[in-house]
Formats: C-alpha cells, structure tokens, sequence
C-alpha cells in the first residue's frame, strides 16, 4: 500500500576544498570537516540538522553525500561519530562544481524508480537557531513537493557584498524568485537593503529529482548526457558509489545557480523562495568566523591557547601553542604546527592568494597539515632533515596499514601505547608499550593494532629520500594498492 508521505532524500554537498580558511582548512582537510568551534564539525553539524527534519508527513531517509574521493573516509568516521549512517556517498573523481554534483544525487535518487524530494545543502554553513531552520526547511518541502524548485533565502542584517542575491516579488501561496542577482558592490547592498524584496543566496534548494532532471534537459542537455554516461559508469563498493573516471573527467564544469536556477526566471518552471531567519553563516572566510564567535566586551574572539591586550574586533585561533597579540584591531591571527595567516579582517577573503602561490610552488603547505588524517588513522610529522623524519603515528582499534616497502628509506618502530602487531619480513611479532622493531631499507612490513584502545608508535625514518610516494603497496585494506 502506497505511503501517503512525502519522502525525502538530504543531500548534502562535501566536496568543496575551502581554501579561504587556510591554514586551517587544506586540500586534505576541507573546512566542512573542522570544528572550529564545539564539539563538532561543520559538515557533522549539517547532517545532524537535516536528520531533525521529521514530521508526521514526511519519510526522511539517511543522507546522501557527494564528496571527494579522498575524503571518503573522512564523511564515514565523522557521520559515525555523531550515530549516523549514509543512504550513498557519491564519490567524484574530480570537482566539476555543484550542477553535476547534484545530478549525481539526482540519479541516484531516481534509480531505484522513486522520486524523492531533494533537500539539498552544502556542508559547510552554521546555523544557530535550529527550530526556525527547521520550520522554514519543512515550509520548503512541501512547496517542491508540489513540482516548484524551491530555495533558501537569508533574510539580509547588513548590507552584505560578499553574497550574491535573490530578488523576489509576492505571488498567491508565498514568494517568486524574479531574479538572481551577482554579488554587488557596498552602494548597491545598501539600496537592495532598504528597498526590500531582496534576500542572500545561501545555496540551500529543494526540489523533487525528477524536476531537476528535467530543468537540465531543458537548459543544460550537455551536462545531463555526460553525467548520465558516468553513472552508468559507475563502480559500487558497499556505501561508496564511483562515476565514470573517464566519463565524469567530461562533465562540464558549472554551478547550479549558472546551469538551472538562473534561467527560470520568465519561464514555466516555477521557482519559489522561503525567507529563511536562523542565525545563518556560509564561513566563506576568516571575517564570517570572526561574525559568529562568541566574542569580549572589545569585539575579540579566540580559539585555542590565546592573550590577547589591547586589541579590538580582533580573531585569534590557535591550534598548537600559545598565541599572544598587542594593539592589534580588526586583524585575524590563525597560527597552525606549520603555518601563521595575519591578515586584515576585511580582506580575509584574499587568502586564497596565498593558496594560489603555495600550489603554484608545490608546498605541501597548500594540501596537508603537518597532521595527516588517513582511513586507519593519523601520522603527526614532528621533526625532519636533510636524511630524517620523525612521524607520531595513531592506529585506530582493529586497523591496519597497508603491507609496504620503501626503496629508500629503513624505519624505527617505537610503541608508546597500546599493542602493535608487526609483519616484518617473514615474521609477525606483537610489541607493546617501550618496545620497538627495526625494518630495513627494502623490507616488507606492515603495522595493525589488533586492540581495543588506539595504538600510538614513533617511527624514525633515515634515508636518502623520505617522500610518501616511496610507498610500494602489496596489500591494502582501503584499495589503494
């Protein structure tokens, strides 16, 4: 018997790459997968507001997530830490902005012949008020339950340059998008301000699948042909799906706003708006973090180890030491174990200038922290030269390394805590807190902690080269081999 419920799929968008947040946020570690401030990280806190979705109408499914590759291991510990599962994570193989992202979500959707109504969010916005986020996102639902494309619109506080914006004019049963408007310059947001009818694009939209399907094969056939060639494509590995390689390297690359949202406006496609009141943030730079932290009776907010005298409107994050700032105002201080941003508040935005120059001089500094997260766990590289590395290494309960060998460099295992087991050649050996193991240069070895708690080691490396990529894999858990 047919539910008279509407289902529902959230979808939530992981992939982006967060530069603007550097040092904090890296390639390897994207500002959706911080905390910065809490318990918890931004893409946690997303999936956790769309899990409170539930009404006596609606049928609400786990989350599909669309992310990157190599953060797959990333979306399942952090959903595992807050006792969620995924509906499907859809991998991309290479960002092609979010118009295919969502058709990815889309089409998954549609496989299995439903059509549910997508509730569709990035992964890195804040929210503080949870019950007006949720009334409003409910309100939308069942508008596109009804076949409309429905978004999310901020109501405006302050004349906002850094957002583009969404005119509206009122029509029976709510609002109409009239107009999507770039982001404008500080005149125009003030004019928008006080004439009114204009809202912030917060990039949140729900829609049924099948509507956005059809939207594409209207305005963007291309992009639905190309990424339907990658989802037939497609290789499935339990909760992970995999597109095309190839197929999805095709995809044109384009956003929903530019591929669908755009375009509706004057035609029979009906797009509607619900205002959305709930302490909204994008975090799209230092200055909008510096915006929703609890901030001293001078306007300064600090995370981490901080002093601050004398300063004013001022942002301090500190990650690894003491950080202490004097006659500072409207300046952001981020310090990192390999990394120090100082920039003017206003200009946070302009950070990606820096990233730009990291990756155009192949720093690892623009892709990973000196703290590298990996499937089993994480390595800290505390110390190196010219023919050493020093790396604290954490192994989560029952994980393992791949079985390996390295064609330059001969590795000191030193257990701190927990119980390591060790291939080491031809022998398996267990070791346990102060004892340690050699592997020679060449040698096949690997490391698993067959305990209950989290193993710790410190592995001294020596070589005449000591790069990640002197990995050769044999065997590997996480199909890297």
């Amino acid at each position: 018997m047919p539910s008279d419920k509407t289902s529902i799929l959230p979808v939530i968008m992981a992939g982006g790459s967060g530069t603007r947040l550097w040092p904090l946020s890296r390639a390897g570690y994207p500002k959706q997968f911080l905390v910065l401030s809490g318990n918890e990280s931004l893409f946690q806190l997303a999936a956790r507001r769309l899990a409170d979705l539930a009404a006596p109408d609606f049928d609400v499914s786990a989350p599909c997530i669309v992310g990157n590759d190599e953060h797959r291991f990333l979306v399942l510990d952090q959903l595992r830490e807050i006792r969620q599962e995924p509906s499907s994570v859809l991998l991309e193989p290479k960002g092609r902005n979010t118009a295919p992202a969502l058709t990815l979500a889309a089409l998954a959707a549609l496989e299995g012949g439903d059509d549910p109504v997508l509730v569709v969010t990035p992964a890195d916005q804040t929210v503080t008020d949870a019950a007006a986020f949720k009334a409003a996102l409910q309100d939308a639902v069942r508008i596109a339950a009804e076949g409309a494309i429905t978004i999310l619109g901020i109501t405006p506080d302050r004349p906002e340059t850094g957002y583009g914006y969404v005119r509206t004019q009122a029509e029976a049963g709510g609002l109409a998008v009239a107009q999507f408007v770039e982001k404008p310059n500080l005149e125009t947001a003030q004019r928008y301000l006080a004439e009114g009818g204009y809202y912030w694009n917060s990039g949140m939209f729900v829609l049924r699948a099948s509507v956005w399907v059809k939207a594409l094969e209207r305005f963007r056939p291309d992009i639905l042909a190309a990424t339907r060639a990658a989802w037939d494509a497609r290789k499935t590995d339990d909760k992970f799906v995999r597109p095309g390689k190839a197929e999805f390297a095709a995809v044109p690359s384009e956003s929903v706003d530019y591929a669908v949202m755009e375009r509706c406006p004057g035609t029979d496609i009906p797009l509607r708006m619900v205002a959305l009141d709930a302490g909204w943030n994008d975090l799209g730079a230092w200055e909008a973090v510096w915006q929703v932290a609890e901030k001293d009776e001078a306007g300064n907010a600090f995370v981490g180890d901080a002093l601050i005298a004398d300063s004013r409107n001022t942002l301090v994050h500190a990650t690894s030491r003491l950080v202490g700032v004097v006659g500072l105002t409207d300046i952001v201080v981020v310090e990192t174990a390999d990394a120090v941003l100082v920039s003017d508040r206003a200009r946070s935005q302009e950070v990606k200038q820096i990233v730009n120059r990291l990756g155009a001089e192949q720093r690892g500094e623009q892709a990973l922290h000196r703290k590298v997260h990996r499937p089993w766990g994480w390595y800290d590289s505390i110390d190196n030269g010219p023919r050493h590395q020093v790396k604290r290494i954490m192994v989560k309960p029952g994980a393992s390394l791949s079985l390996q060998m390295h064609h330059h460099r001969a590795e000191h295992w030193i257990v701190v805590s927990g119980t390591a087991e060790i291939v080491n050649g031809d022998k398996t050996i267990l070791l346990t807190e102060n004892q340690s193991t050699y592997i020679p240069l060449g040698q096949t070895h690997r490391l698993a902690n067959p305990g209950k708690v989290p193993l710790e080691i410190i592995e001294v490396q020596s070589g005449s080269y000591l790069g990640e990529d002197d990995i050769v894999r044999f065997e590997d858990t996480y199909g890297r081999t």
